[in-house]
């Protein structure tokens, strides 16, 4: 293909007044060879290129121009996805999965995005990476599972597997058998002060495994009731939006068939395994969580003292499974009220308490998200109550770990380690009521909530009453003391004495 010369020229050469009308019209219409020619394309190429359809010759020949080539090439590659993205989900009838904020909208490699476009993505993903580490709260596990799900094949097992484990909230479960498994160990067994470590009794392993393994049942139940009640809101938050059920990655009925089917387990395996007060329970907390928290989110602020309720329950769980092996009738009066009781109280209150430091900051910190979904938080409702409440239960931690000592869970030492930790947290918590949230207090609070609890925990498990001399005897010994060496010789008499007159009693009758 080339330029075609102006016609005057040729004309130009030939004497103007021995060219008729007629001929001047028809030297006009006749082409003229051409000169130069516009591409570089040879005369074989060019012949195959002019060889070939109409469609193909348009794009061979664009295509020689580089910024053409990857600008409508970009295009034309997007525009024929989209159609063949929405033809397989309306195929499969599912909706196509959300965008995650890290991954672009196309796949490109490097060599197909112009230098000026891989800068500003580049600026993108930095922004969205400082936004997600500034986030004050780790990502949703549930969300993060549903994202892996999504991208496995359609019937795999691994998917399956996945998207049922998304269900259960599997870092909120873990923390939940983490408290009840602390307050089990927490439990004094009569026995514990023996001499040898190895004849020490201790509490049954078998029962241990049925606790964990029906509280994490009866927690993943009450999680998966959780999500099916609210999708739609869920769909609203940053957070909770790539959650199975909002992402079609489930049906709403598999999703019932798991919730119940892990309910039903979770308190089966506490009844017969451990007591039927834990069996009671556990059934109460999903009871709380799905019946009465949930719905009450989009009510009212006291929602906050209900999830609460559900955050204690689970260490009074441990503490009764624990003390049904040592009960004389192992009742619901005399494992929830009986004589060691008040430790389990003691946990549960612990635990009540903690959430308010932590959920209250946990919540102000993305308060818009509550907003934008319906759902009532003191944060956005009464933000300076938000703040008096916090610092209120915070200070609520130092009479509560008292108790442990005073009621001979824990030993007195206990008293001055904890006050240290929760001497922490009070601090936060009054910078966070004072400040209100802003300059940072929202984000501090949180973290020392975060790193309170496993603390107060640990040093509670391990100033456990009577564990440190029991350690120390175990390693050094029994001293030698004559005032022992009495009392046992005057035990063994009286006992002596005692099977004298039983037998004595039976000879005569």
């Amino acid at each position: 293909m080339g330029f075609r010369a102006p016609p005057i020229r040729s004309i130009l050469t030939q004497d103007t007044s021995s060219v008729c009308s007629q001929c001047w019209r028809k030297l006009l219409r006749r082409p003229t060879p051409c000169r130069q020619p516009f591409s570089n394309m040879s005369s074989s190429r060019h012949a195959v290129a002019v060889g070939k359809r109409r469609n193909s010759f348009s794009k061979d020949y664009f295509w020689t121009n580089s910024t053409l080539r990857e600008t409508l090439g970009q295009s034309l590659a997007r525009s024929r996805r989209d159609i063949q993205s929405s033809i397989a989900s309306a195929r499969v009838g599912t909706a196509a999965p959300a965008r995650s904020p890290e991954q672009p909208e196309h796949a490109e490699t490097s060599e197909d995005v112009l230098p000026h476009r891989r800068r500003k993505r580049r600026r993108e993903l930095e922004s969205t990476e400082n936004t997600e580490q500034s986030y004050p709260i780790a990502l949703d596990a549930s969300a993060q599972l549903a994202d892996i799900s999504s991208k496995l094949p359609q019937r795999s097992l691994k998917r399956v597997f996945t998207t049922y484990l998304s269900l259960s909230k599997p870092r909120l479960s873990f923390l939940v058998v983490l408290t009840a498994t602390a307050a089990y160990s927490l439990y004094p067994v009569p026995g514990l002060l023996a001499p040898a470590a190895t004849a020490t009794p201790s509490l049954s392993t078998l029962t241990l495994f049925f606790l964990t393994s029906g509280t994490a049942l009866c927690s993943a139940s009450a999680n998966a009731f959780n999500m099916l009640m609210e999708p739609e809101h869920d769909a609203k938050m940053s957070r909770t939006r790539n959650r199975p059920l909002v992402r079609k990655l489930i049906s709403t009925r598999g999703a019932m068939v798991f919730a119940v089917a892990c309910g039903a387990l979770g308190t089966g395996a506490l009844y017969y395994g451990v007591n039927p007060t834990t069996a009671f329970l556990g059934f109460t907390n999903i009871v709380l969580y799905a019946g009465c928290y949930t719905p009450l989110k989009r009510m009212h602020v006291l929602n906050t003292w209900i999830g609460a309720i559900v955050g204690g329950i689970p260490p009074l769980m441990g503490w009764t499974a624990a003390a049904g092996q040592c009960a004389h009738d192992g009742t619901w009066q005399e494992l929830l009220f009986g004589e060691n009781s008040a430790g389990g109280w003691l946990c549960a209150a612990l635990l009540f308490a903690w959430q308010f430091p932590h959920f209250n900051s946990l919540s102000w910190s993305i308060r818009e998200e509550y907003k934008y979904a319906g759902y009532r938080m003191l944060a956005w409702v009464n933000p300076a109550q938000n703040g008096r409440v916090a610092l209120r239960y915070a200070v609520l931690m130092f009479p509560v770990c008292i108790g442990l000592s005073l009621c001979g869970v824990t030993d007195m030492s206990f008293i001055a380690t904890s006050s240290v930790v929760n001497g922490w947290m009070v601090w936060k918590a009054v910078d966070f009521w004072r400040e209100q949230g802003h300059k940072g207090t929202a984000r501090g609070l949180f973290w020392a909530s975060v790193w309170h609890l496993p603390i107060v925990m640990v040093l509670a498990m391990a100033q456990k009453k009577g564990l440190g001399e029991r350690v120390y005897r175990s390693i050094f010994g029994y001293a030698d003391d004559e005032d022992d060496l009495y009392y046992e010789v005057g035990q063994f008499e009286e006992e002596e004495e005692k099977v004298k007159a039983v037998v004595e009693r039976g000879s005569t009758a």
